[in-house]
C-alpha cells in the first residue's frame, strides 16, 4: 500500500509540474528559473525584506539565494540597501526594472492559469480549487490570512475605467464630492494613457485575491518634477499599509527616474492619505479653498525634495 501510494504522489508531481510548465528551463517562456520567479514574487509582495526573511520564507539555502540575489544586483533587478534595525542585515527591493520583469511574468502566468481553467466548468473549477487547498492544508500550507495580503502590479487595460468608477464612488459616499471629481479622474486617467512615457511615467494597481484595491500614478510635471496623483484604497483594504506602499513605489520610481521633487495636490478633509505623505516626507507648501467638487473644500500642495 505504501508503494503504490508513493507511486501515485510521483505520477501526481509529475503531472502537475507539466501542467504548470515548471520542467523547462525558463519558467514562463522567460529566462528566469522557476525558483528566480519565486525570489521575484516574494520581493514584489513584501516591504524590502532581509536576505535572512527571504531565505526561510521560500525554504532555499542562504548561499543559493544569495547568488541568485547577486545575479539580480548584475541584472540590475533589485538594489540593497542597510537595515536601521540591524546593521549587519541589507534589506533587498525590486528596482524599476525588477518591478518590469515581475509585472511582465505575474501577467503572463496569470494568463497561462486563466486558459487552463478556462477549460473546465464552473462545476469543475470548483473541485479543482477545493481539491487544491485540500492538498495545500494537508501538507502544511498557511493560512490564507498568513499569505501576502497583497500584490503592486503595473496597469492593463480595463484599470482606467476601475480608477474612474471607485474614485467616483468612494469620493461620493465619504466626503459628498459630486460628478465633476468623476470627471477629473476621468480626464487624469486619459491624459495618462495617450501621453504615457513609461520611463518616466507609472501607475501601481494593488490586487487582493485577484480583486482591484488601490490605486496611484506618477506623471511628469517637468524634467525635474513629478506629480503624484490619484492614491486611492479601497476601504475592505484598508489598514494592510496598501496605501503607504504606493506612495513609497512612486518615490523610489522618482528618483530612479531623475527626478528631483514630487508633488501632489490633495484636500484636508483626506486625513489618511495626509498622514501618508507626511510620513514619507511631504511638506505642506501652500492651502487654497475651492469650490471644484463641492462646497467649502480646501486644496492642498505639498512637495518632496528628492
Amino acid at each position: 500500500m505504501a508503494e503504490r501510494n508513493v507511486a501515485a504522489v510521483r505520477h501526481f508531481n509529475r503531472f502537475y509540474t507539466q501542467k504548470i510548465g515548471v520542467l523547462p528551463e525558463g519558467h514562463l517562456e522567460s529566462d528566469f528559473s522557476l525558483t528566480e520567479v519565486r525570489v521575484l514574487y516574494e520581493l514584489a509582495n513584501r516591504e524590502q525584506p532581509t536576505a535572512a526573511e527571504l531565505s526561510r520564507e521560500l525554504g532555499l539555502d542562504p548561499g543559493y539565494l544569495s547568488r541568485v540575489l547577486r545575479s539580480f544586483g548584475t541584472r540590475g533587478l533589485v538594489a540593497r540597501e542597510p537595515s536601521k534595525a540591524d546593521g549587519r542585515q541589507s534589506l533587498v527591493r525590486l528596482t524599476r526594472r525588477g518591478q518590469d520583469a515581475f509585472a511582465r511574468l505575474n501577467t503572463r502566468s496569470s494568463e497561462e492559469v486563466a486558459a487552463l481553467l478556462s477549460r473546465l466548468s464552473p462545476a469543475e473549477q470548483r473541485r479543482l480549487l477545493d481539491a487544491m487547498r485540500t492538498i495545500e492544508e494537508l501538507l502544511g500550507g498557511k493560512p490564507e490570512a498568513a499569505k501576502a495580503p497583497y500584490l503592486l502590479r503595473q496597469h492593463r487595460p480595463g484599470d482606467m475605467g476601475w480608477v474612474i468608477h471607485r474614485h467616483g464612488v468612494l469620493y461620493s459616499q465619504e466626503y459628498g464630492w459630486d460628478e465633476r471629481f468623476e470627471a477629473l479622474v476621468a480626464s487624469i486617467a486619459a491624459k495618462f494613457i495617450q501621453e504615457y512615457e513609461p520611463k518616466r511615467e507609472r501607475c501601481w494597481i494593488a490586487e487582493k485575491d485577484g480583486e482591484n484595491v488601490g490605486s496611484v500614478f506618477l506623471v511628469q510635471e517637468s524634467k525635474t518634477v513629478a506629480k503624484l496623483r490619484l492614491l486611492l484604497v479601497e476601504p475592505s483594504a484598508r489598514g494592510l499599509g496598501i496605501g503607504a506602499r504606493l506612495v513609497d513605489e512612486c518615490v523610489r520610481f522618482a528618483r530612479e527616474a531623475g527626478y528631483r521633487k514630487i508633488r501632489l495636490w490633495t484636500n484636508d478633509t483626506l486625513h489618511a492619505a495626509r498622514h501618508i505623505y507626511e510620513r514619507a516626507g511631504f511638506v505642506l507648501v501652500h492651502t487654497e479653498p475651492h469650490a471644484q467638487f463641492g462646497e467649502g473644500l480646501v486644496g492642498e500642495t505639498w512637495e518632496l525634495t528628492l
